[in-house]
């Protein structure tokens, strides 16, 4: 299967493969073409402003979360179903085990350089050139100039790329189509209030150089498989999602009902009960940003400790254990009572606690995923097990069980082992 497709890269964070991403995805739409895009590595935020740029869910590429064989199935469905396949980077290019470049290098997939052209000269093009050449083999399609503050200064930006490399044009530097963030990275999509109009003047701005569709990649199909089993058929599971509950892969879903179950979403902000399930699904997000809405919600509050009471599983990452801790404390100071399911309290930083791929060895089987924090947790609960960091260096993420409850900081990937995952959300 073959389809255009570009990954886009950065020397850095913060250079704006987001919203090059986004203008580029949202460009192309606008001329009436299907578009799919990926988002390097396990992130939350960015495929949220992303999934609005295309109009299309966004899954996760990672070779160590997922694996070669489940990224590239999720490319090659991609390329049958699209006219063009965007994947935004991690990071910078050549950073991480496994990387951008890795990802680039593996699926054959162009890499489209974006490069904050803001405080540079000519050094923009010895940056460009690095870029491309560091590693041997990786596929390169270009370069593009983002906050560029004049159309002299995109000249002389062009003029300093090496012979051959191709110019993708500039982004001017303008908070109007500029992505906000905060501590954990963007701001969720939902949260801005004009991100459509800053999707569509990032797409008129990339558009004036009028993109090309970039070259077909060959996408190969990986070996048919195994029908995957359904031991959840005819098992509800409530999945709470909402501005304090949003970090959900949609991989995680998809996998929760390739396994035959029905899922059922309610919002705790909106004191929802807990509906009708069989299993209780809480992800992670920003309880600390709603401590008021949460300690109020005496109906969300009853289900879930019912729901608890009665045996029935429940699964928390990060957000969604810190709300069944006994308090939570903010940034700023202010705490607040949370559920009681978990004895302790949580705490926020200021700085990042934790980050890092991990494996987490569980009776169920082996699982892996991410963890991503600025909050600590004081608990006398004695931790069931310690996840394994991928890097040798990283710091274990403590995995708690009371009964039927299953909590830690990790935020599993559920494609990683389905089998097992059943296991955890089974009655």
């Amino acid at each position: 299967m073959r389809c255009p497709a570009l990954l886009i890269g950065a020397p850095a964070s913060g250079q704006g493969k987001t919203t090059a991403t986004a203008a580029l995805a949202r460009w192309h739409r606008r001329q009436g073409r299907r578009v799919r895009v990926f988002k390097t590595g396990p992130d939350f935020l960015d495929p949220m402003v992303l999934a609005r740029a295309c109009g299309e869910p966004v899954h996760q590429l990672d070779l160590w979360m997922g694996g070669e064989a489940h990224c590239r199935a999720l490319l090659h469905r991609a390329a049958g179903e699209a006219d063009l396949i965007l994947v935004e980077g991690v990071m910078g290019l050549h950073d991480g085990t496994p990387s951008s470049a890795d990802l680039a290098i593996t699926f054959g997939l162009p890499v489209l350089a974006v490069i904050d052209g803001s405080a540079m000269a000519q050094t923009f093009g010895a940056l460009a050139h690095g870029l491309a050449t560091y590693r041997a083999g990786l596929p390169f399609a270009g370069v593009l100039a983002n906050r560029v503050g004049s159309e002299g200064h995109a000249q002389m930006l062009r003029e300093s790329l090496p012979t051959g490399m191709t110019w993708f044009g500039a982004l001017p530097r303008d908070e109007a189509y500029g992505m906000p963030s905060r501590h954990l990275g963007l701001v969720q999509a939902d949260e801005i209030a004009d991100l459509e109009q800053r999707i569509e003047r990032a797409a008129d701005a990339i558009g004036a150089a009028a993109p090309a569709l970039p070259p077909a990649v060959a996408f190969a199909p990986v070996a048919e498989s195994a029908p995957l089993p359904t031991p959840l058929a005819d098992v509800r599971i409530a999945v709470a999602r909402d501005a304090a509950f949003s970090f959900i892969y949609h991989a995680n879903l998809e996998t929760l009902r390739a396994l035959g179950a029905q899922l059922l979403f309610f919002s705790p902000l909106a004191d929802e009960p807990v509906p009708e399930a069989h299993a209780l699904y809480l992800p992670g997000g920003y309880p600390e940003l709603h401590l008021d809405a949460l300690a109020a919600n005496g109906t969300t509050r009853a289900s879930i400790r019912q729901h608890h009471a009665s045996g029935r599983p429940i699964v928390a990452e990060c957000g969604g254990m810190l709300a069944l801790l006994e308090s939570l404390t903010d940034a700023q100071g202010r705490r607040a009572p949370m559920l009681g399911l978990l004895p302790g309290h949580g705490v926020m930083e200021k700085r990042l606690v934790n980050l890092g791929l991990h494996a987490a060895a569980l009776p169920e089987g082996p699982l892996r995923g991410h963890t991503f924090h600025h909050a600590r947790i004081e608990s006398p609960l004695p931790p069931l097990a310690h996840t394994q960091a991928q890097r040798h260096h990283g710091k274990p993420e403590a995995v708690f069980r009371q009964g039927r409850l299953h909590a830690s900081f990790l935020h599993l990937y559920f494609p990683s082992n389905p089998l097992a995952v059943a296991q955890l959300f089974a009655p």
